[in-house]
């Protein structure tokens, strides 16, 4: 297969295998490889377009029977935390989050190992080593952070890497107009922090502070207990046959 950047993106598509969120439907992908000095450019494109980026992958689900699969970004400028949002805010006012080159460590890995045990023992990304995770990171052609999250060192002052625990990670794409968050994952065991919403939260904050209008937070699929978090970040949008459209949720609580 050629993975050389050509003046036009190639596109293939994937056998069908079983879905991993519904497990009666059977999956497809269309994909193309972002390298090159054109990858950023493409990245905006292709994630504006509904496309999800894995390491130098570019990936869309194209099913033959089954729509359910539906991109979300959240919309920064308009965005205002619920009060349940805003005691996850309260709740970890004791964390430092800080954002660095897209470069892998052990002490991340470790989180990402036990992360995966507690909550994907069955995924695809299970078996994952030490050398997967390094190029989950590193293998990027576009503009690529990890933003690491961790307990605020008692007199540590302002250090420029804090060494407090370690008690999230998210690996995330600036694009011309959002972050995209392409993967996080936190200490299972700290569930009465919410570290996943805080995540999101703070990414609205780091969006905003930047002056970009979206958080694109991958496929929202209607019927899977486990994406149903992302509906909570209103007012957001959602790619449709016509294009992005605005949603407000079905869901009133506070």
């Amino acid at each position: 297969m050629n993975t050389q950047a050509t003046s036009s993106p190639q596109f293939y598509l994937t056998a069908p295998a079983a879905c991993p969120y519904l497990p009666q439907e059977m999956e497809r992908k269309v994909f193309t490889h972002l390298v090159g000095e054109r990858a950023p450019e493409l990245n905006d494109l292709l994630t504006q377009g509904g496309f999800r980026r894995s390491q130098n992958i570019a990936y869309r689900p194209a099913c033959e029977s089954c729509r359910a699969c539906i991109s979300v970004r959240i919309l920064v400028n308009e965005f205002e935390p619920r009060r349940s949002m805003r005691r996850v805010l309260a709740a970890n006012g004791d964390i430092v989050s800080r954002e660095y080159p897209a470069e892998p460590s052990s002490e991340q890995y470790s989180l990402f190992r036990h992360y995966l045990d507690a909550r994907h023992q069955k995924g695809g990304m299970s078996d994952m080593s030490v050398l997967d995770y390094a190029m989950m990171v590193e293998d990027t052609h576009v503009h690529t952070k990890v933003i690491e999250y961790r307990l605020r060192e008692e007199g540590a002052g302002l250090k420029e890497r804090p060494q407090g625990e370690l008690l999230a990670v998210a690996l995330t794409d600036r694009m011309g107009d959002g972050l995209s968050m392409v993967y996080s994952f936190y200490n299972p065991e700290l569930t009465h922090r919410s570290l996943g919403t805080f995540m999101i939260l703070d990414h609205i904050r780091r969006a905003r502070a930047l002056g970009l209008p979206h958080v694109y937070l991958g496929y929202w699929v209607k019927g899977s207990r486990k994406m149903d978090y992302k509906t909570k970040f209103l007012p957001q949008e959602h790619l449709m046959p016509r294009g992005w459209e605005r949603y407000e949720g079905d869901d009133t609580a506070p």
